[in-house]
């Protein structure tokens, strides 16, 4: 089938570089990157997810989990006590 299409520049561009890497024809080299392209599908997803496998890292030395509490009620205090002079000066 033949038929006119215009080609944004930077596609233009990946088809120039892609017919220089194959030594092919405009044509040939266009024709194999729409058939890559829609073998896809429309997701455009050619392999598997990306998937973050986590493990357990533990706390590094030196760190307690009784002083997180601790911090935070130290913190939690400091707030109180900070409202609590606010109120008085009212």
């Amino acid at each position: 089938m033949r038929t006119t299409v215009t080609l944004d520049r930077d596609v233009e561009l990946l088809i120039r570089e892609a017919m220089h890497r194959s030594r092919k024809s405009f044509k040939e080299t266009l024709n194999a990157g729409l058939r890559a392209g829609l073998r896809t599908g429309a997701g455009g997803r050619t392999s598997a997810p990306f998937v973050v496998k986590a493990r357990p890292l533990g706390l590094r030395a030196g760190f307690e989990p009784a002083g997180f509490n601790r911090l935070a009620d130290e913190l939690e205090a400091e707030a109180y006590a900070k409202s609590a002079r606010r109120a008085r000066k009212r």
